[in-house]
């Protein structure tokens, strides 16, 4: 049972840790601020019934206030009443008029005894109501909060996708150069290599029979070449091939 135990814990962990790393960012952020939305609007609902309770405690208030107010002067009436029957001798009127206020008390009383109850609910009610308003607001301060930093972590969160992006290119690029074309350095090597190689092989073959007599044949060339240059330029009726500019001589500007 231990083993197994331990195994579930280990899938269960496995598991999680596997679908929070497949979770988008992007979705997470909303999904936050979905339920803080919906949170807040639960509070708001409770709050309004609160308010709603404290109000019409307030009207009973109001309207109990009323009838010990209406129960208080019908009482004061009818005590005048049966006073005056008294008066006049009329024993009828003065026991219908005490029988009246009689009861005219016992309803002022109730109105009174309900009054006070209302009262005290209606200070209980009000401290609620207080509450629930400064609990919205708090909560309506941390919903803009969260909004703002939500904007905050989807600009954070683009940011690591164009830096995500620019990391893949310079890996792919990075494992293009090394692996499906050379670099230009070693590009640079082979052709320094090979002039090097050649000019190597130039300066050894000048240095052997062969190359001596190379060159002095181009020399040979060289000379008959110009000869030939002058005869030709003789039969045309030119004159002698000017000479070539030292490094100090200077062509004049035309004018």
């Amino acid at each position: 049972m231990s083993f197994l135990k331990r195994l579930w814990g280990y899938i269960r962990t496995l598991f999680k840790r596997t679908a929070e790393g497949a979770m988008n960012p992007e979705i997470e952020i909303e999904q936050a601020i979905d339920e803080a939305q919906r949170r807040d609007q639960q509070l708001r609902n409770q709050a309004a019934k609160v308010v709603a309770h404290r109000t019409q405690l307030e009207s009973r208030m109001e309207r109990t206030a009323e009838d010990v107010g209406e129960a208080r002067e019908m009482a004061k009436q009818a005590l005048l009443k049966a006073d005056a029957s008294t008066q006049a001798g009329d024993m009828e009127g003065t026991e219908k008029w005490n029988r009246t206020a009689q009861a005219m008390a016992m309803r002022l009383q109730a109105a009174e005894n309900t009054l006070n109850t209302t009262k005290v609910q209606y200070e209980t009610a009000r401290t609620q109501a207080d509450k629930a308003k400064e609990a919205v607001m708090q909560n309506a301060t941390r919903v803009a909060e969260l909004a703002a930093r939500r904007m905050e972590l989807l600009g954070s969160l683009e940011a690591a996708k164009m830096q995500e992006s620019v990391n893949s290119a310079v890996d792919a690029l990075s494992n293009t150069m090394d692996y499906d074309a050379p670099s230009l350095a070693k590009v640079e090597e082979k052709i320094e290599a090979r002039k090097a190689e050649a000019m190597a092989k130039a300066e050894l073959h000048e240095a052997t029979p062969a190359g001596a007599e190379t060159e002095l044949r181009e020399a040979i060339n060289t000379v008959q070449a110009d000869a030939k240059l002058q005869e030709l330029r003789q039969e045309l009726g030119l004159g002698a091939a000017p000479s070539a500019p030292t490094s100090g001589d200077q062509t004049p500007n035309p004018t």
